[in-house]
């Protein structure tokens, strides 16, 4: 099918070189300048309503500190670089270091880095008080008090605030953390606010041999740390807050050496230790609500693949026009049953990568390409002594292994004598398959601590992109061989659970199934209370992509394998553990803006023609290029089997989908959502209203289609009995302003801002509810839009069309028949 194409009115003229035969000017030549002029107005760029920052708008805000020469250290050759300083969201930070002192060994003995986010609203740094740090839960690394709050007597003979208490003498003193709201914690384990799991503190930090390094800092907001309240609205507008870097020496505070067997022990946030920290200002983005209280909205749903996308757009629509988008993250399955729902508060707009066909004898969908982007496999993964590793190549049949819990690791009895018989003959696990080794030397001596399994992380719903992932694999003759029970050519088989699923058939699988039932003795079982895990205990779903990325970041995939008894309950319980720091491994499947956001190394897939690519711009424009008509006209679909000369194979573009059924009031506002992603919308940056990193800037093609497909809806014939009015999700706007479960495919999400919006979110009576899973919505990534009224661009738009057409008929009729002819020569063509 051919794509939608709509012609454009401007042309473009060349110089002219005739010269005028006197000096008074013709009626022809006074003619061509009334054309001239008219058509440089056309071709004038709109205004936008963004500051037209580009995607290195973080670079710009680098700052670098240097060190000072401490009580027993000297670190005042060490610099420090925090590469992103400002509009900052929850994302990953990159941090770089030149001039330290090697780490030289794998339990942080001494010489390293210790980095934390703190709050504080003066303008001169935080207090240790106010800094997240001490619930990293790491054992077995660094000093025993190194990555704690507690300050035990005599360690830090400078500390004179936070010192043994007579009358308590078995409690050591710690430095309590105080909230930006909330109470002081009460102990030095105290979790109330943050603990193992979600801190975001990086207490042992490498530095390499040459005195460098690099780090991928996770930056909270108020929505993922209410402790810090960072981004959240103040009188002096989004509240600041401060990352901090703490160098540590080869000395501890009482300045005794490490030696041999011997640890660095202070606190990162004892006196000695303090005194030495190197303070940045970080300025967030807001985190309140952009959209007024009591616009009409129109609710929209679907894809993750467009989610910070809309993130962005949305504070910039919400402030321009005058109705408010609610928008829920769902699979795209159940997002295109909204479009064609008879429920009046169905979605009327869905985000989705496959086509909406419309109901027969319903009315027409318009498809309005509005982001390109992709999936990735991104990855953090450590080695003991040598740090992060960079690179990573990945061929389908790799890929296909880990999907279908084919290595031994991946299954749960792994740690057994006997490991599971059914994958017994196959790999330990990804980093000892000699496929992969091959084509990763550098991973050669990688080793991952027993404790720590490595499997794929993946999400859970139904979705398109899951799709596209088993589309891609069928279209590898090695994955398809493998996963229709083909040994590789090292004798590894598939799981035979999965084997059994015809996978390398099955066309409409949309997610990722964990079909292996085997359970295994729980690691630590406490005695006289048996626990066992099973394989989603091994390899848990996450709940998006979004979390995927977080996870990876953590360098923790949230496993519950280890039994520990509840001190409460006197009952065992399966728990999730911090990992060591040098010593972590996760690869996650992730979309291309998840993995940029959060500073992801990704992963080189291989392609038809046997080359190894990334997700860069180019790479995702050229997949573009090697997509095919879907059956429904205007859409284009993946084709991973044609991504060849650097084409990315699993790029993918999404869609509005909007019916043109829906009332004018609706379908105005649609269209104008529409008109934005397509214009505006396409700038590269960091500012609110542009497009995120991770995201390609759409081709010029599906742009025009866009503009196209936003005309069509917009001037579709009103349904029968339409009152014009705003139908689609009708209510107030107090959804905009909060937060919901995503996977419900009904509760409008709003502005960064946290709550509840006011918006009722449940499916309608006649859909089919998606997937049911726990899912959190985290309001800087999935924000409301808003598009409907006129923008100062619209304004100016219609103006300058009509100066265009008096021009042109004032210039028109001074020419003559035979300029009108060289001016038809002039023409563009569409």
């Amino acid at each position: 099918m051919n794509r939608l194409r709509s012609k454009r009115t401007s042309r473009r003229m060349n110089r002219l070189k005739s010269k005028p035969r006197s000096r008074r000017p013709s009626r022809q030549i006074l003619g061509f300048a009334a054309l001239l002029a008219a058509l440089v107005i056309a071709l004038l760029p709109l205004p936008v309503t963004t500051s037209q920052a580009s995607a290195a708008d973080g670079e710009e805000s680098a700052v670098t500190l240097s060190g000072g020469k401490g009580r027993y250290d000297d670190f005042s050759a060490l610099k420090v670089t925090v590469h992103q300083t400002k509009k900052l969201r929850a994302q990953g930070v990159r941090v770089t270091w030149t001039g330290g002192a090697p780490t030289t060994d794998t339990e942080f003995t001494s010489n390293y880095l210790q980095i934390m986010q703190c709050w504080g609203d003066g303008q001169n740094g935080p207090d240790r008080e106010n800094c997240e740090f001490g619930a990293s839960g790491i054992g077995g690394t660094g000093g025993r008090w190194a990555s704690q709050r507690a300050l035990p007597d005599q360690v830090d003979p400078g500390e004179k605030t936070y010192v043994l208490d007579p009358a308590h003498p078995f409690d050591n003193p710690f430095v309590p953390f105080r909230p930006v709201k909330g109470k002081p914690t009460k102990s030095s384990t105290d979790f109330t606010y943050f603990g193992p799991i979600d801190t975001n503190e990086q207490p042992f930090v490498r530095v390499g041999a040459d005195g460098t390094g690099e780090s991928v800092f996770e930056a909270q907001t108020v929505v993922q740390a209410p402790h810090l309240g960072c981004g959240d609205a103040t009188a002096a507008g989004p509240r600041h807050c401060w990352l901090v870097v703490v160098p540590r020496g080869a000395h501890d505070a009482d300045g005794t050496t490490a030696t041999a067997g011997d640890k660095v022990d202070a606190s990162g946030l004892s006196t000695t230790s303090w005194e030495q920290r190197l303070v940045f200002r970080l300025d967030f983005l807001a985190t309140g609500s952009y959209c007024p209280i009591g616009q009409p909205e129109s609710r929209t749903i679907g894809s993750e693949m467009v989610t910070d996308a809309l993130t962005s757009w949305q504070p910039t629509l919400c402030q321009s026009t005058g109705t408010t988008f609610g928008f829920s993250q769902s699979g795209e399955p159940y997002a295109r049953r909204q479009v064609t729902a008879t429920a009046a508060d169905a979605p009327g707009l869905a985000f989705t990568l496959d086509p909406v066909e419309a109901a027969e004898g319903g009315p027409p969908v318009v498809h309005a390409p509005v982001a390109v982007s992709g999936l990735t496999l991104g990855f953090y993964i450590e080695t003991p002594g040598s740090g992060e590793l960079q690179e990573m190549r990945l061929t389908p049949r790799l890929v296909a292994k880990m999907l279908t819990h084919s290595y031994i690791r991946d299954v749960p009895g792994w740690q057994l004598a006997q490991p599971p018989a059914h994958v017994a003959k196959n790999p330990a696990s990804l980093r000892n398959d000699p496929e992969f080794i091959a084509l990763n030397p550098q991973y050669k001596n990688w080793a991952v601590d027993a404790a720590r399994p490595l499997s794929l992380l993946v999400p859970l719903d139904e979705t398109d992109t899951a799709r596209l992932v088993w589309q891609w694999l069928r279209s590898d003759p090695e994955a398809r061989d493998f996963l229709a029970g083909k040994p590789d050519p090292w004798g590894a088989k598939i799981n035979p659970y999965f084997g059994s699923l015809t996978l390398d058939k099955d066309t409409g699988l949309t997610d990722f199934p964990k079909s292996d039932p085997t359970l295994s003795p729980a690691l630590s079982v406490p005695p006289n209370d048996p626990l066992q895990y099973g394989i989603t205990d091994l390899d848990p779903y996450t709940q998006d992509m979004h979390d995927s990325a977080q996870r990876t970041r953590r360098g923790n995939t949230g496993r519950t394998i280890v039994a520990e008894l509840d001190s409460n309950a006197h009952k065992a319980k399966l728990v999730s553990q911090a990992s060591k720091p040098g010593d972590r491994a996760v690869i996650a499947l992730v979309d291309s803006a998840s993995a940029a956001r959060y500073g992801l190394r990704t992963a080189a897939l291989r392609t038809a023609d046997g080359t190894f690519v990334k997700p860069t711009n180019d790479a995702l424009a050229k997949g573009v290029g090697t997509m095919r008509p879907s059956a429904v006209p205007g859409v284009l679909t993946p084709d991973p089997a044609s991504a060849r000369g650097g084409a990315y194979p699993l790029t993918t573009v999404t869609y509005a989908a909007a019916s043109t059924g829906r009332p004018a009031a609706d379908r105005a506002a649609y269209s104008r959502l529409m008109r934005y992603a397509a214009g505006p919308g396409q700038t590269p940056g960091v500012s609110a209203g542009q497009l995120p990193p991770g995201y390609a800037p759409m081709p010029q093609s599906l742009r025009t289609q866009a503009l196209a497909a936003a005309t069509t809806l917009e001037k579709a014939t009103d349904p029968p009995g339409a009152d014009g009015g705003a139908t689609a999700g009708a209510g107030t706007a107090g959804g905009a302003n909060g937060s919901s479960s995503g996977g419900s495919g009904g509760a409008t999400t709003g502005g960064p801002g946290g709550g509840t919006g006011g918006t009722s979110g449940g499916p309608p009576a006649s859909a089919t509810p998606p997937v049911n899973r726990a899912q959190h919505i985290d309001p800087q990534k999935q924000n409301v839009v808003r598009a409907t009224g006129s923008t100062p661009g619209a304004v100016l738009g219609a103006i300058r069309w009509v100066l265009l057409a008096v021009l042109v008929a004032g210039g028109g009729s001074a020419l003559a028949g035979p300029a009108m002819l060289k001016w038809g020569v002039w023409r563009r063509r569409p």
